[in-house]
C-alpha cells in the first residue's frame, strides 16, 4: 500500500519506510544504506505538505524509537526523542511542574520534524520551536552519533538543518516552571486599523495570531489572544481593539468561518495549563487530515504590513483557493536555515483548500508579490521551488555556511533529495 503524508497530497517515493526501536538500530539502517549507495531520510508525524521528507532510497521513521522524556531541574532542560510529539511531551512536563516557553497551534507534530524545519508558534518575544534547542544528537552518515549543544561551533547551523544533515534521535529543550494561559477571540477588526499599528495589535498579549479568508479585504475576522494568567487574563476587550470596532466572541471560534470549534482549545478568557492553550487545537483530535494544504511566507517585520498589503492585492485570486490566512509573529533567533534567522519575523499562512493544481498555479504570482519583502517560504510547506532556489543565498547569509557543514558532514550526499538539490543543496 502506498503511504503518504498527513495531508494525503503526495506519495512518498522511498523503496522502503523502516522502523527501527533503537538508536542502535537506526545507526546500522543508516551506515547499510551508506555501504550500499542509498540515500536516507528521517520521517517524524508526516505533516509536511512537499517533498523535504522525501527520497527515492530509505525513509526512518523514528516515531518508533523509544520514548524518552528526561528533566534536568537544575539546567531548566528536557531531553526527548525526536520522534514525540509535542503534546505528549507537553503533558508529562506539567505534571512534573514544567513547560516549553512556546507551542505550534498543532501538539500532534514531532518534536524533531517540526524543529528541523523551523516551525512556531506567535509571540512578538516568543522565539520558533527551534530557538529552544539547547542540544541535539544525531546519527551522521556513517552511523556514528554526533553531539552538539549551543555554543559548539557548527551548532546553530545544525539546529533548523532540513534533515540534510543526519537522522536527529533526541534533543534538550529550555524549559521553565509551569504557567497557565488564557485564550479569547477578537471579532471584526478593520484592515487598515489593524496595519496603521501592527506592533501594538500583535503586542496585546504573549501570543497573538490574525485571521483572514480575504474574502472581505477590509477586515481581519478573528484576532486570537492568549495571555499568560500572572498577566492578569480576562475575556474583556482590550480598548484599542474597542476603539477600532472590534467586538469579543461570546461563543468559542474556529479559524475557519462555521466550522464546529469542539476540537479547539477552550476560549471565553477562561484559564487553562498552557498546553491546552498555545495550541489552537486539542492533541485528542486530528483537524484537517487530508482535507488542506499549506504555505507559509516569513518577513522582516519592518516589511510586513508592506506584505500584508500585496497579499491583499491579490485577495481576489487567493479567496477562491483558501480556507484561511493566518498573520503571526516570531521573534529573531541565530540558527542559520531559520526562517526567523536574525529578525524580527511575521508569518503569513495560507491554509488552502485541497486543491493542488490551484494552489500551485497561484503560488509563482504570489510569491512574486511579496518577493520585494525579503520573504523567507516555510521549508515544509508549499511554494514554487524554481523561484525560491534563486533567492536563497540571498535570503539566507549563513547559506553557503550551510552548504560547507552539510559537505562536510555527509560528503557523499546521503541525505540529500531532490528538493534539497533543487535548492542548490
Amino acid at each position: 500500500m502506498t503511504e503518504r503524508n498527513w495531508a494525503g497530497n503526495l506519495a512518498y517515493g522511498a523503496e522502503r519506510i523502516a522502523r527501527p526501536g533503537s538508536v542502535d538500530e537506526l545507526a546500522e539502517l543508516v551506515a547499510a544504506a551508506g555501504r550500499d549507495g542509498r540515500r536516507v531520510r528521517a520521517l517524524g508525524s508526516r505533516h509536511s505538505f512537499n517533498r523535504i521528507a522525501d527520497t527515492e532510497g530509505l525513509l526512518v521513521e523514528t516515531g518508533a524509537l523509544p520514548a524518552l522524556i528526561e528533566v534536568d531541574e537544575p539546567a531548566r532542560t528536557v531531553r526527548v526523542s525526536a520522534g514525540l510529539r509535542y503534546g505528549e511531551l507537553a503533558e508529562v512536563l506539567d505534571r512534573e511542574g514544567w513547560a516549553l516557553a512556546n507551542l505550534a497551534s498543532l501538539p500532534h507534530i514531532s518534536v524533531g520534524g517540526a524543529i528541523a524545519t523551523g516551525t512556531h508558534g506567535s509571540g512578538d518575544g516568543l522565539g520558533s520551536l527551534a530557538a529552544a534547542v539547547a542540544a541535539l544528537e544525531l546519527v551522521t552518515a556513517d552511523g556514528s552519533l554526533l553531539r552538539l549543544r549551543r555554543g559548539d561551533a557548527d551548532f546553530d547551523g545544525a539546529v533548523v538543518a532540513l534533515g540534510a544533515l543526519g537522522i536527529v534521535t533526541a534533543l534538550e529543550l529550555d524549559i521553565e516552571p509551569t504557567y497557565d494561559v488564557a485564550q479569547s477571540v477578537v471579532e471584526g477588526l478593520p484592515l487598515d486599523a489593524v496595519l496603521a499599528d501592527l506592533d501594538a495589535v500583535t503586542g496585546l498579549t504573549a501570543s497573538t495570531s490574525l485571521f483572514t479568508t480575504w474574502r472581505d479585504p477590509e477586515v481581519i475576522e478573528q484576532l486570537w489572544l492568549k495571555r499568560r494568567a500572572d498577566a492578569a487574563a480576562s475575556d474583556d476587550l482590550p480598548p484599542a481593539l474597542a476603539a477600532m470596532g472590534a467586538r469579543a466572541a461570546t461563543v468559542k471560534r474556529h479559524p475557519l468561518p462555521d466550522v464546529s470549534a469542539e476540537h479547539c482549545t477552550d476560549q471565553l478568557g477562561v484559564p487553562g495549563r498552557w498546553f491546552e492553550r498555545l495550541p489552537h487545537f486539542k492533541l485528542g483530535f486530528t483537524p484537517s487530515n487530508g482535507d488542506e494544504l499549506q504555505s507559509e511566507f516569513l518577513v522582516p517585520r519592518e516589511r510586513a504590513v508592506e506584505a500584508i498589503s500585496a497579499v491583499r492585492s491579490l485577495a481576489a485570486s487567493i479567496a477562491p483557493l483558501l480556507q484561511v490566512c493566518e498573520i503571526r509573529t516570531v521573534a529573531a533567533d541565530a540558527l542559520w536555515l531559520s526562517p526567523a534567522y536574525d529578525r524580527a519575523t511575521v508569518g503569513i499562512h495560507f491554509t488552502w483548500l485541497p486543491d493542488q493544481p490551484g494552489v500551485e498555479a497561484l503560488l509563482p504570482t504570489l510569491q512574486a508579490a511579496i518577493a520585494p519583502f525579503e520573504a523567507r517560504p516555510h521549508w515544509g510547506k508549499l511554494f514554487d521551488v524554481a523561484e525560491a532556489a534563486e533567492r536563497m543565498p540571498r535570503l539566507y547569509p549563513r547559506w553557503h555556511d550551510f552548504a560547507e557543514l552539510r559537505a562536510r558532514l555527509d560528503p557523499a550526499g546521503r541525505f540529500r533529495n531532490h528538493l534539497l538539490e533543487r535548492l542548490g543543496l
